[in-house]
């Protein structure tokens, strides 16, 4: 049986400042919960109503009723499994490989897909301004999809880290150099702006490098959602 404090606890999870204090957060569904178990993420507990689903010998897994799962879940169709995990601590960002940085990224399913992206084309370190939206938001690790777990995600000041940097610094733009035409290195920080405002003023001036995606055909549309870029960019990089 869970009693009130665990609902009270997950369900507090949900705001940003709570998953901050308690450094807890909440994950939903079979597949993520069961990556997040397969990584070096510690688990916290795991409420399931299915219990089989998981293997005997795994202690954290508790069993929970359907009407339960509907009290702590924050989808209208709970899947199965909620998953708490402890906020891991982050890791100093490598630059001998790409790296992504946002600069204020706000859309939780976009934070999302970039992770996933980041996951599939090995791009280990995330780098974030604190202004980009937690990727601890519930929505953001729906959309990962597990991946979180194999990235180091860094919050930090986004302008200083880009002046110390020793490598290319990739911007993009709608005004830049097609990036089908760039040989890209090994190395660089691959800059995604705002969906709205794209790069900040401060951010692109210390961009050494603006690319990007060509438009063709006579479409009205404006701009590529920033997911959708970053892929087209990514397989670029390691085309290159």
């Amino acid at each position: 049986m869970v009693v009130k404090s665990q609902i009270k606890l997950i369900k507090s999870l949900l705001q940003k400042k709570y998953r901050n204090q308690h450094s807890l957060f909440v994950v939903e569904g079979v597949k993520t919960v069961k990556e997040l178990l397969k990584s070096d993420i510690q688990c916290y507990q795991v409420y399931s109503t299915d219990p089989s689903l998981f293997s005997a010998d795994e202690s954290t897994v508790q069993q929970i009723t359907e009407k339960e799962l509907n009290q702590m879940s924050n989808l209208k169709t709970p899947n199965k499994v909620l998953g708490i995990f402890r906020i891991p601590e982050t890791k100093t960002i490598d630059f001998s490989n790409w790296v992504i940085a946002l600069d204020g990224v706000s859309d939780p399913g976009n934070l999302g897909t970039i992770i996933r992206l980041c996951d599939w084309f090995g791009i280990r370190n995330l780098l974030c301004s604190p202004n980009t939206v937690d990727c601890y938001n519930p929505k953001v690790l729906q959309a990962t999809m597990g991946s979180i777990s194999r990235i180091n995600i860094v919050y930090d000041n986004l302008p200083k880290i880009l002046k110390d940097a020793k490598v290319l610094i990739c911007g993009t733009f709608m005004d830049g150099e097609s990036c089908y035409q760039q040989k890209f290195n090994n190395t660089g920080i691959l800059v995604m702006g705002n969906e709205a405002n794209g790069v900040s003023k401060e951010i692109e001036a210390l961009c050494s490098q603006r690319i990007s995606i060509p438009h063709f055909g006579n479409s009205t549309t404006e701009s590529l959602n920033v997911a959708t870029a970053a892929a087209i960019f990514l397989s670029e990089i390691r085309r290159g």
